[in-house]
C-alpha cells in the first residue's frame, strides 16, 4: 500500500490523535506538490494569474505565497 493511500486511510481513522496525524502530514504533501508545481509553471512561462486560476484562488494569494523572489521569483510584466 502506497505512503499517500495509508495516510488517507488514516485520516479517517476513528482515533483523533491518528486522524489528525494523518491529516497534518496530507497538508504537508499538498503543500510540497503546490510548490513543485508553481515551479514548474513559472519555469514554464505561466502567469500567476494563469497559476491563481488553476489553484481557485486569487492573483494576489498565490503571489503572495509563492513570489517572494525564491527560485522562480518575480517576473517584470506579472
Amino acid at each position: 500500500m502506497s505512503e499517500t493511500r495509508t495516510l488517507a486511510d488514516a485520516a479517517s481513522s476513528r482515533d483523533p490523535a491518528v486522524g489528525l496525524k494523518a491529516v497534518r502530514a496530507l497538508r504537508e504533501l499538498a503543500e510540497r506538490l503546490e510548490d513543485l508545481q508553481v515551479g514548474n509553471a513559472r519555469a514554464q512561462g505561466w502567469t500567476w494569474q494563469m497559476i491563481a486560476d488553476c489553484l481557485g484562488v486569487s492573483r494576489q494569494a498565490v503571489h503572495k505565497k509563492h513570489g517572494g523572489g525564491g527560485r522562480f521569483g518575480r517576473r517584470k510584466e506579472d
